[in-house]
């Protein structure tokens, strides 16, 4: 059944899906995205990422390597739904663009390689839905593939990633000849023929007849130990009617408590349409969901899914494009109409909307208004970035932004004609704007220009729409990794007096300090504190300032310049100038003068009294590190090892899977640069690997460092 899409919003929030693709690159997010809009009626041709027609990738870099790279949003109607989609990135590189997208949905459905099963950045993006509480759905891809296993798939869900799998559909026959699957609620058969004939519904296979009752009988009873409701009319009854059991369903998808599996291959156009019915049966309406909670004045509020609430809108991502500057927004309470006042809370600054839009990948077709739910783009704000909260004047309101990773690689970027210096200034300028896990600065020793994000490829995209987008002829240095210091060996009872006179009021601080390491530093691998910093936080506990100043020798707003003035002396450690972490400070004691004690004194001191300490502390130099995971032939496993051991990498395990090995490991980051080239080249092409930073370990003191930031 298609069901077509109106150019108004007109669908009581009810109806309303707003949901992600989530999965490792590779696995058909964005051909499963295709299958929908065409299942759905709102294209009329299936788009192929190997020819560059998708809906969602239109980005020239995203059709030329034919992956995600940007989030892209669409909209289509199903069953009288209309279902809100955002298609996100794969790679581990552009994680942060999942990271915003799962902060607006209500719900995702996850995709996996029914090959592969969970794969690393399966794992990440999965974590990455599990802090944000995002209802999933599971659906288990390419079972046409030779070598595809459900249950083994299904297995690898419920061991890395630890929810209920709920398997709710048997496949009908196996690799090529894969045709449909068995519906275990209704106990039907869904056969897809060749072509665009549709999906046919029939009875169960007398051949799969004992199976399917056996796996009905277990998915009955996996659902009945989790949900009460189900467990009374399974006591009473000893099985599940098909309403309770979809009933219970629901309930557990929205919380956690388990995940409804599905499977199909969306390149052959099989299993499209009942997961589009598991979408609009089984994930949260915005009425399901908790009301969003923000602040005002440091007074926690909630609004609810209400559109003649006050306006609460969270901006997720901005572009520039040629025909303006395109806000994307989730409306979470109120209405927001074209031609309105709203507030950017966080700028404290009045803009007026000039148009709303319904976003279809790089298609808009123009809206009155937008109410709670719904996922909009809107033209005309000029001061709004990622993570803004839009608001309405009269009724003030700060949500909480999505969390921006700290990036971990850096290149010099540099124009190669001294008249685009100021061009390049103003395009860097933008794609900051357009992307906060983009980060430019000025190197204030060398006056180069560094352009910093989370990996080698994500600087690749951001240097070629440079020279793509704004027509910029850019030289690019190599890329450096951002180091960290930290103590090792701490110093005891430190006395550091600052007394300056130079006529008029003077300043006087005397402080005496402790600095020790907050964890201890294991020198063959994990950086202080023993956690994993997630690839590029303070790689070592951060910094924790303590006061053991007893008998009121010093106020207390002196005690708080010194904590001060000690996150000063943090930003460049006496190794090479780079950021320290993981260490405890403690002021142990301090003496003030009754006319020339200030805080700038005090904060003065802190600063320098840290700085003289570091320098009498034993230091160590800590660098990023990545998990990596590299599927190989089993051949050529002897080659790769060696090759990860001359990167300094340390093999974490070794296994088997459809006549590939696959091997883990931790390098360091500065390491990986080029390896994806010298894979390759080891391989005959047939090689991949993933890298997922996870923190910081210290530098042998034989490794150069000279790819380091500062």
């Amino acid at each position: 059944m298609r069901t077509h899409l109106d150019t108004h919003f007109t669908d009581p929030l009810a109806v309303v899906r707003n949901l992600g693709i989530l999965a490792h690159v590779d696995a058909g997010k964005t051909t499963l995205t295709e299958r929908m809009l065409y299942a759905t009626g709102s294209t009329h041709k299936r788009g192929e990422v190997h020819d560059g027609t998708t809906v969602t990738d239109f980005d020239p870099q995203e059709r030329d390597r034919g992956i995600t790279i940007f989030a892209a949003a669409v909209s289509c109607a199903w069953d009288g739904h209309r279902i809100n989609l955002i298609d996100t990135p794969g790679h581990v590189d552009f994680a942060d663009e999942v990271e915003r997208s799962l902060r607006v949905l209500d719900g995702a459905v996850a995709v996996f390689d029914a090959v592969a099963g969970v794969e690393p950045q399966s794992e990440s993006v999965w974590r990455q839905a599990d802090r944000h509480a995002v209802p999933r759905i599971a659906f288990v891809n390419k079972l046409d593939r030779a070598g595809a296993d459900l249950d083994t798939a299904v297995a690898s869900i419920r061991a890395r990633l630890h929810p209920a799998p709920l398997v709710v559909q048997l496949p009908i026959g196996t690799e090529d000849g894969f045709t449909g699957v068995v519906d275990l609620l209704r106990m039907r058969a869904l056969v897809w023929a060749e072509g665009d004939a549709g999906v046919q519904e029939g009875p169960v296979p007398a051949d799969l007849r004992g199976e399917a009752d056996r796996r009905r009988r277990a998915l009955e009873e996996a659902v009945a130990e989790l949900h009460p409701g189900a467990l009374d009319e399974f006591c009473a009854r000893s099985a599940l009617s098909a309403a309770t059991l979809a009933a219970a369903l629901r309930d557990l998808t929205h919380s956690g408590d388990g995940v409804v599996v599905l499977c199909g291959s969306a390149y052959r156009n099989r299993g499209i349409e009942p997961l589009l019915d598991a979408v609009v049966a089984y994930l949260p309406s915005p009425l399901d969901v908790p009301a969003v909670r923000g602040v005002h004045d440091g007074v926690p509020q909630e609004r609810s899914a209400d559109p003649a609430a006050p306006l609460a809108a969270l901006v997720f991502k901005v572009n520039a494009t040629p025909t303006g500057r395109l806000t994307y927004l989730r409306v979470y309470s109120g209405t927001i109409g074209k031609g309105d006042a709203v507030m950017d809370a966080g700028a404290r600054r009045t803009e007026r909307v000039g148009r709303i839009l319904r976003v279809q990948a790089d298609r808009r077709m123009p809206l009155e208004r937008a109410v709670a739910g719904d996922i909009v783009a809107v033209v005309g704000l000029k001061s709004a970035r990622a993570g803004s909260t839009l608001c309405a004047p009269e009724a003030p309101l700060v949500l909480e932004p999505p969390g921006v990773a700290d990036p971990v690689v850096s290149v010099a970027v540099e124009a190669r004609r001294g008249t685009d210096t100021d061009r390049l200034a103003s395009a860097l300028a933008r794609l900051a704007e357009e992307d906060p896990s983009l980060v430019v600065r000025t190197d204030p020793e060398t006056g180069q220009t560094v352009l910093s994000g989370m990996g080698e490829l994500h600087l690749e995209v951001a240097v070629e729409t440079l020279r793509r987008t704004h027509g910029l002829d850019v030289g690019v240095g190599r890329p450096r990794v951002a180091h960290r210091e930290t103590v090792v060996r701490g110093v005891f009872g430190l006395v550091f007096r600052h007394v300056k006179q130079d006529g008029g009021a003077g300043q006087f601080a005397h402080v005496v300090l402790d600095v020790e390491p907050m964890g201890s530093v294991d020198p063959t691998g994990s950086a202080p504190g023993g956690g994993d910093s997630g690839g590029g936080g303070d790689g070592g506990g951060g910094f924790e300032f303590r006061s053991a100043v007893v008998g009121g020798s010093m106020p207390r707003e002196y005690v708080r310049a010194v904590e001060a003035g000690c996150r000063d002396a943090l930003a460049d450690g006496p190794l090479g100038g780079h950021p320290v972490t993981g260490l405890r400070v403690t002021l142990t004691d301090g003496a003030t003068h009754v006319k020339d004690s200030s805080d700038t004194a005090f904060r003065t001191a802190g600063r320098l009294a840290l700085r003289e300490a570091l320098r009498a502390c034993a230091m160590v130099l800590l660098e990023p590190v990545a998990e990596v995971t590299v599927t190989v032939p089993e051949d050529a496993v002897g080659s790769v090892l060696g090759d990860l051991a001359a990167r300094r990498g340390r093999v974490t395990g070794s296994t088997v899977r459809a006549g590939s090995a696959v091997v883990g490991a931790t390098v360091p980051l500065a390491e990986l640069f080029g390896y994806a080239t010298r894979l390759r080249s080891r391989t005959q092409g047939r090689g991949t690997f993933t890298a997922r930073p996870t923190g910081y370990a210290p530098v042998p003191a034989s490794a150069p460092v000279t790819g380091s930031t500062r």
